[in-house]
């Protein structure tokens, strides 16, 4: 594997920005009638696209909400990522320790994706290596955005790795039939274990969970009872 291909989710993985989005949705709840601590906000809309978790907030509220709801949520978010955003720690340090081929595969627009790695600094190393479910029309769990960027960056699924943050995001990894590791610097490590993925907890890890998968003794399908890393 030792010129296997690495693709990161983007939210959450690279770019500190679903705590950020959940603030905002958080602030918006109390005006459709509905309420949301920042921690439900984030595990609600952690790794999943916009249009998908507005509908079961409709749901909930029992209602349609407004055409501008949705803009007006991608305006604001929008504005905190100028004031808040920020890279997700030691991640800059993990990719500069990185060997090989790597990219970003992410649900978010094209848009928000540059706008996101463009405020942390992260832009120049992942351009013309972006690939945004919107352009492909496939949304985690499906796989087939990660299947796409390894097809068009000359990979086998096989020789892939995905290092994701969200359920849905370690589904479709999964399902191209991708070895994922995910990062879990919270409490969602044996949910995202149980889904077939290896949890670690600090991307000070990462480097070295990488040169263990490149090595070949990372299994191709980890048991989520043995998961790679521990809490550092």
């Amino acid at each position: 594997m030792a010129d296997g291909l690495v693709i990161f989710d983007c939210d959450g993985v690279l770019v500190d920005s679903e705590i950020v989005s959940a603030r905002v949705l958080a602030a918006m709840a109390p005006d459709l009638g509905l309420a949301f601590k920042e921690a439900e906000a984030l595990a609600f809309l952690r790794g999943r696209k916009v249009a998908s978790w507005v509908a079961e907030l409709e749901a909930r509220a029992g209602r349609s909400f407004a055409e501008t709801f949705i803009p007006a949520f991608r305006r604001r978010a929008a504005e905190a990522f100028e004031r808040e955003l920020r890279a997700v720690p030691r991640v800059e340090d993990a990719l500069d320790r990185l060997a090989g081929p790597f990219c970003t595969a992410s649900s978010a627009p094209l848009e928000k994706i540059r706008q996101t790695l463009g405020l942390t600094g992260l832009l120049p190393r992942f351009e013309g290596r972006i690939y945004s479910a919107y352009e492909v029309g496939h949304w985690k769990p499906d796989p087939g955005l990660f299947l796409h960027a390894a097809d068009d960056m000359d990979f086998s699924p096989r020789d892939c790795i995905v290092i994701e943050d969200s359920l849905v995001g370690v589904q479709a990894g999964v399902a191209a039939g991708m070895t994922v590791l995910a990062f879990a610097p919270g409490d969602t490590a044996p949910l995202l274990a149980d889904a077939g993925a290896s949890p670690f907890s600090c991307m000070t890890q990462l480097p070295d969970l990488l040169a263990r998968w490149r090595s070949g003794t990372v299994l191709p399908v980890p048991q989520a009872a043995h998961p790679l890393a521990v809490a550092v």
